[in-house]
């Protein structure tokens, strides 16, 4: 994130909604992005995602300024490079647990081999008994492990996760921190995590703290990843 900035409206309903953010993720690292509500850290998570665009300043993933893309290639870099962990899992019922985590590669159409490598990420996280199961037909828990799964499919830069632990209960949230960071380290995957919960998270290697659209902390806890 180099200067960036994100203005909602103009003149009296003008917002400043991101101010001059500047910091760097590095590949593998474990980091959590934290404030109040209304702070802007879900606008900082969507501006990362790019779901939305920064009024200035530069997104560079992968050694890629996205500030440059056109809205095609922006789309197939968003696809290719993030994957999207959401406070509730959204899965589509109508599809069984295999099926949601191959749907990135569908609509990728980059379906060669994606079953295979589906099972085996869904081994890693305990659901092997589940494959064939209808979504709305697994616990609140395990269908987060399935959209964790999911986020994963496409091997992406950057998982992005907002509030991923919000809609479930304490014992649930606990193992679904510990299977972050779990593969975390397993894949050197970078994750960037949007949370209330802090405390939950234990250590981790970086956290950026967001009040009034300002970045007031950045802080790295040590080069290696702690679970």
């Amino acid at each position: 994130m180099h200067n960036l900035e994100k203005v909602y409206g103009s003149g009296e309903t003008r917002v400043n909604a991101l101010k001059n953010i500047n910091f760097t993720v590095k590949r593998g690292d474990f980091m959590l992005i934290v404030g109040s509500s209304g702070s802007g850290k879900s606008t900082l998570l969507n501006m990362i995602g790019l779901l939305d665009k920064p009024t200035s300043g530069k997104i560079i993933i992968d050694g890629v300024d996205t500030t440059t893309l056109d809205d095609n290639h922006l789309s197939s870099f968003r696809n290719s490079k993030l994957g999207f962990i959401f406070q509730f899992s959204n899965l589509l019922v109508d599809l069984t647990v295999l099926e949601n985590v191959t749907l990135p590669r569908n609509i990728q159409n980059t379906l060669e081999g994606a079953e295979i490598e589906a099972k085996v990420l869904l081994k890693t996280v305990g659901l092997e008994s589940q494959f064939n199961k209808f979504a709305n037909k697994v616990s609140g828990g395990q269908a987060q492990r399935v959209a964790i799964t999911r986020a994963l499919i496409n091997k992406p830069a950057i998982v992005l996760a907002d509030e991923p632990t919000g809609s479930l209960d304490s014992i649930s949230a606990e193992t679904t921190v510990q299977l972050l960071k779990s593969l975390n380290r397993k894949l050197n995957q970078t994750f960037i995590i949007v949370t209330h919960e802090r405390p939950q998270f234990g250590e981790v290697d970086k956290i950026v703290t967001i009040k009034d659209g300002k970045l007031i902390e950045g802080e790295l806890v040590g080069d290696t990843h702690i679970a």
